[in-house]
């Protein structure tokens, strides 16, 4: 969708986001990495921040850990109408380091508005530092994942950040069984159709 077909709201917002100089990281860009997927999606997934790739393209997760979850949303049967992927920050820290608690900060009050105008009914929190910096918390992702943290309207699901999964390829199950959750709670939402009886049966002997 170009610019121009953007709702209005939606426009403001992405010309927000490239004029954003809230940290130091505006001057380190090469583009904001806003958004990809659905406006108006039930999921909302959310990483950490940009990488090179991201960086470079301007969009978020579409490097290696972006293809595995793309694989396993896939194989879930999502579509891309079922989710908005985005970080916590919207600019690439120098050498893909961990953004700070400031840059976060900075960049809040776009992930909230971002947040306003999609109106996700399940969020999906990609690896530690978006657990820790979306809800404060401070506990190791491995003792939160697969764990749902109810808010008012809206249920929150931490999970491995894709990019670890890669360097730990035997936690894959894990991060499987919490997208699996997350789509049945969709379901049960009423926010997604059901898996294909197949694919049901081959995750309940998994």
């Amino acid at each position: 969708m170009s610019f121009q077909d953007l709702p209005t709201a939606w426009q403001g917002f992405l010309q927000a986001c490239n004029s954003c100089k809230n940290c130091d990281l505006y001057q380190s860009r090469d583009q904001v990495v806003v958004y990809r997927g659905s406006l108006n999606a039930p999921l909302m997934i959310i990483g950490e921040g940009p990488g090179r790739e991201e960086d470079r393209q301007g969009r978020p997760f579409v490097g290696r850990s972006g293809r595995l979850l793309d694989d396993a949303l896939l194989a879930l049967e999502f579509t891309e109408a079922d989710f908005h992927i985005c970080n916590i920050v919207k600019c690439r820290p120098p050498e893909n380091r961990v953004p700070t608690e400031e840059e976060a900060k900075a960049c809040r009050r776009l992930l909230n508005a971002q947040f306003a105008l999609v109106k996700p009914r399940v969020i999906l929190l990609c690896g530690s530092t978006a657990y820790k910096y979306f809800t404060g918390g401070k506990e190791p992702i491995s003792r939160v994942r697969g764990q749902w943290i109810e808010q008012k309207s809206f249920y929150i699901m931490p999970t491995f950040h894709p990019a670890y999964i890669l360097r730990n390829m035997s936690k894959r199950d894990e991060l499987w069984a919490d997208l699996l959750a997350v789509q049945a709670k969709l379901e049960a939402l009423g926010l997604k159709a059901p898996l294909s009886q197949s694919l049901s049966e081959h995750s309940q002997q998994g």
